[in-house]
């Protein structure tokens, strides 16, 4: 039920962050334990490098560790940051999308949507004062071979 309605949201976020130019609002800084506890980084759990040979489903702890560990350092963290510290874990930046930091007004995106192709299917992050705080989940690779419907950004760095 809860990676369910992780699905709905990070979906109807994506739709918002893509087609909608909004405004910037405060959000409280997060802490690992104010984290819903399906992104919480695991007590037990000391992965902290991408797993190839397993699929994207047993990757998502590693990929949501990863992530908070970023949002956890660096509340206002944009794309770049999400996407450098996936690369460090071992993640392919070759397999990765990540949309704009800012709407097309000029101001701060109300949340960042980044992803990896991974064995089949993508792993999908989006963070952002609009969509709640982080969100990761699993989800089936599009038709056209992609993870994020609409226009990204290069990853040219």
């Amino acid at each position: 039920m809860r990676v369910a309605r992780g699905a709905v949201v990070l979906a109807v976020g994506c739709v918002i962050a893509i087609t909608c130019a909004g405004c910037s609002v405060m959000a409280p800084t997060p802490t690992a334990s104010t984290l819903p506890a399906t992104v919480r980084p695991s007590a037990t759990a000391d992965v902290t490098r991408a797993r190839p040979a397993l699929s994207a489903d047993e990757n998502l702890v590693t990929f949501n560790d990863i992530n908070t560990d970023v949002v956890v350092a660096n509340p206002k963290a944009k794309g770049r940051d999400f996407i450098d510290a996936l690369v460090a874990a071992g993640f392919d930046k070759s397999k990765m999308q990540v949309t704009a930091d800012q709407n097309t007004v000029g101001g701060d995106a109300d949340s960042v949507t980044w992803s990896i192709e991974f064995n089949g299917k993508c792993l999908l992050g989006q963070y952002g004062p609009e969509s709640g705080g982080y969100h990761g989940v699993v989800m089936p690779v599009l038709a056209n071979g992609g993870c994020l419907i609409g226009n990204t950004r290069p990853i040219d760095w």
